[in-house]
């Protein structure tokens, strides 16, 4: 089952998430802390202002006090794991930060946020150069936005924050939506592999760009198949099934099947057919249009044998006690 750490990253760019307020990027731009792909440097490239790094960095502080980054969370969640991403950072990182959260629905303003309700997430905690400082967070708030304060200055590659989707429910009501999306709470639990890419790429906001940012396994060596579970953002009547293979061309699978569960993800007798084993074309987006089989809570993708695969998209309506859930959460504090 996934852990903290495979939890998807709320503040990521790819979620939409943004840095919305930053009291000084004299040295490099505050927007690097949410990019998705893994921070580079290229030793001894100088701009007007020195060797150019990817990451946020603020000048050096002559004055008491520290710098601070906003962050709007891509979509709202419950945090559980912050990174602070010092890499390639060694003698310019902050010796400390702090992590607060606050929740204010809608969008607000720089100066909204200012005078909104901080709830600390991580205390002062001391930072190592050059390192991913993974910080576990208890969780009990849902949390919209976060604030990185760095003492006093110096410059941090990335900003991660893990945790779990918490959607707004009257954006999930009329009509078909994406059970399995991760912007409304869907998530991958289980995988066979994923030597190229994390499996969550599949349930991602838009049309991947490029294979890189599907899921993808190494070659199978065997007689078995690879999988992945998902669990629905909630309990559904799965109505149309997209699996895209676009950008897959000598690596597609032949063939997939889909099937669901209502019950317990571990009994074997509580699966059935949403989608049969069917074959599959390299470069394509198929639609399916799926029997009316019941509501299901979660949902196993096999493909055959191997292969990658942009997107998964299960499109359905919400059963009423599933609505319900996601209200009870969304209203949680």
């Amino acid at each position: 089952m996934t852990t903290p750490i495979t939890l998807p990253d709320l503040a990521s760019r790819a979620l939409s998430g943004g840095v919305v307020h930053a009291n000084d990027e004299f040295f490099a731009p505050s927007d690097h802390l949410v990019d998705p792909n893994p921070p580079t440097f290229t030793p001894r490239t100088f701009g007007p202002k020195g060797q150019i790094y990817e990451g946020w960095e603020t000048r050096r502080r002559r004055t008491p006090g520290h710098d601070h980054a906003i962050v709007r969370l891509g979509v709202p969640g419950i945090v559980r794991t912050i990174v602070v991403d010092t890499s390639h950072f060694t003698g310019n990182y902050p010796p400390y930060a702090a992590i607060d959260g606050c929740r204010v629905d809608g969008h607000p303003s720089p100066e909204h946020l200012a005078d909104a309700a901080w709830v600390p997430l991580v205390p002062r905690a001391a930072l190592a150069g050059d390192t991913r400082n993974v910080f576990p967070v208890d969780p009990g708030h849902r949390i919209t936005h976060v604030r990185l304060s760095i003492f006093p200055d110096g410059g941090v590659a990335r900003l991660r924050v893990h945790g779990e989707v918490t959607p707004d429910p009257r954006f999930l009501t009329g009509g078909l939506v994406d059970l399995a999306a991760l912007e409304h709470g869907g998530l991958v639990v289980g995988c066979s592999d994923m030597f190229y890419g994390t499996p969550n790429n599949l349930i991602a906001p838009g049309r991947a760009r490029t294979m890189g940012e599907g899921w993808e396994t190494a070659r199978r060596r065997d007689d078995g198949n690879d999988w992945v579970l998902v669990r629905l953002a909630a309990p559904g009547v799965v109505r149309v099934a997209e699996l895209d293979t676009s950008h897959f061309k000598g690596n597609a699978p032949v063939a997939a099947a889909v099937r669901g569960s209502a019950g317990d993800p571990d009994d074997p007798d509580g699966w059935f057919d949403l989608l049969p084993v069917t074959r599959l074309q390299p470069d394509t987006r198929h639609r399916f249009l799926v029997e009316d089989v019941g509501a299901v809570s979660w949902v196993r993708l096999d493909a055959y044998p191997d292969g990658g695969m942009a997107r998964l998209r299960l499109l359905g309506e919400i059963t009423p006690t599933g609505l319900d859930t996601v209200r009870r959460r969304w209203s949680a504090p």
